[in-house]
């Protein structure tokens, strides 16, 4: 055999063999141990009872090329992300269950390896799982719950719509209030036809909502969630550090977001964790403004509010700051104003009060601090007057989603709870609006900023945008390209 021979043999070979070892490797989540994931099922458990069972569905298979996300509580539970899976919580033998499909090995051979009900060893060491089977087995261990024996057992499936990617509950919700306002729109959510589905197999079961015993365990964050969330608020601030170098007059909107999702993506995220709000001059009256289009004006400011979807974690931070890099005097009095304001929230948050209390505490220093102050004209010292008044600068919870589940308003606060404080004031005459927005821990002691170091004070802000940028340094083609 010739050595040219023996070289193209075993070319062939491993050319041929490494598809094989490409789907021997699987993936799976590394942020969250096995310990971690039992005590969260155990909670479910305990507060189930003896005479409940709690079933999650995973989500479903993405159509086309779209990359698959997992629902955030089935992660939470399982940190599987395989599409079609279901777990099983038995209150009466205290087992866990997971359903999942049978391998495909022609998906496998084009996406690489996806954990199956044959990978039952295996998923049973990552987990924690005491049990994996193929999802056809649901039916008749649902049966065994106590059907036969005419002591059917509570069951229990979250019925809020599950969260899959840059979405978060209160969003869905809202969707899925305008689809049922629609008289042509004849979908149902997937949740109720899940459980649509249970009870046309399974009329005998009295079905509960799983939700708020989840939304419970989700507010408190554990120390790897806490990381998890720190890393996302770091990636996020850079990204808006990123996108204040790069702009000056001219830019587009957009591209702020590209210089920021080149951040995110470049520190590991997966993408967003909602839609980025890019809005210059009056585009940032509007809250939730996504379109993006149009270019920055010297004499604006620019209002950028953005986050990485992180290993299924996110953040929220907001900064605001002049398209031509300086703060004009009308624009520096009302900035400091929201400066001061979310200091003073933070000066008051500690365990055991409640957003009342710090909002309250907070609207008592900024009466304070307004006394000699000046504003540009009368509109612009109502607003601030307005601000004052106004109780929404306490905002929401921060983890999975960029609008978490659970409560933090008028309820003691605890250590490991994260939201975000907001304080913003609006100008209507002017259609201004400007705020900024940080991402608050709760801790033992008190509190932690989580987003401190994106600049916020004026002097670090017009030093960030003095520096180059990635829009100035890559600057977009000019398109069509001339031949």
């Amino acid at each position: 055999m010739t050595n040219s021979f023996r070289t193209l043999i075993g070319t062939f070979f491993i050319c041929a063999v490494s598809p094989l070892l490409s789907q021997d490797q699987h993936h799976y989540q590394t942020d969250f141990s096995v310990e971690n994931l039992n005590e969260r099922r155990a909670t479910i458990l305990a507060t189930l009872g003896d005479n409940a069972i709690a079933l999650v569905q995973g989500a479903a298979g993405r159509a086309g090329f779209s990359v698959f996300r997992q629902s955030n509580t089935f992660f939470y539970l399982t940190g599987i992300e395989t599409d079609h899976a279901y777990l099983l919580l038995n209150g009466k033998n205290k087992k866990s269950t997971l359903y999942l499909p049978h391998r495909d090995e022609g998906r496998e051979k084009g996406q690489g390896k996806i954990l199956s009900a044959e990978d039952e060893n295996l998923v049973k060491e990552l987990t924690g799982i005491d049990q994996v089977k193929g999802y056809e087995f649901l039916s008749a261990d649902l049966l065994r719950t106590g059907l036969i024996k005419s002591n059917p057992a509570l069951l229990y499936t979250p019925l809020s719509p599950a969260e899959t990617g840059n979405d978060s509950r209160d969003e869905l919700l809202y969707g899925q209030a305008r689809a049922a306002a629609d008289p042509w729109d004849s979908n149902s959510t997937r949740e109720a036809l899940f459980v649509q589905q249970i009870h046309s197999q399974f009329p005998q079961f009295e079905i509960r909502d799983l939700s708020p015993i989840l939304d419970e365990m989700r507010l408190i964050k554990s120390a790897a969630e806490i990381e998890l969330i720190r890393k996302a608020t770091q990636i996020a601030g850079l990204g808006i550090m990123e996108a204040m170098r790069s702009t000056k007059p001219g830019v587009y909107e957009y591209q702020l977001d590209a210089a920021a999702k080149y951040v995110f993506h470049l520190n590991g995220a997966r993408g967003d964790g909602y839609a980025s709000i890019i809005g210059g001059g009056t585009n940032a009256y509007m809250g939730h403004y996504f379109h993006k289009t149009d270019v920055l004006n010297d004499g604006d400011l620019v209002l950028m509010d953005y986050a990485p979807d992180y290993r299924y974690y996110t953040s929220d931070v907001t900064r605001i700051w002049p398209v031509n890099g300086k703060f004009d005097k009308a624009q520096i009095a009302l900035y400091d104003y929201i400066v001061a304001y979310r200091d003073a929230l933070f000066k008051h948050i500690k365990p055991g009060v409640t957003s009342n209390d710090v909002l309250n505490q907070a609207a008592a220093d900024m009466k304070v601090y307004l006394k000699g102050k000046t504003f540009a004209n009368p509109n612009h010292l109502k607003a601030v007057q307005e601000g004052i008044k106004f109780r929404g600068h306490f905002q929401h919870p921060v983890g999975m989603a960029v609008h978490d589940v659970g409560i933090v308003h008028r309820t003691p606060l605890r250590p490991g709870m994260v939201f975000t404080i907001d304080p913003m004031i609006w100008i209507p005459e002017e259609r201004l609006y400007i705020r900024i927005e940080d991402v608050a821990l709760v801790t033992k002691d008190g509190v932690e900023n989580l987003s401190a170091f994106v600049p916020s004070s004026i002097e670090a802000i017009e030093k960030t945008i003095k520096e180059k940028g990635l829009v100035e340094f890559h600057p977009p083609a000019e398109l069509p390209f001339k031949n």
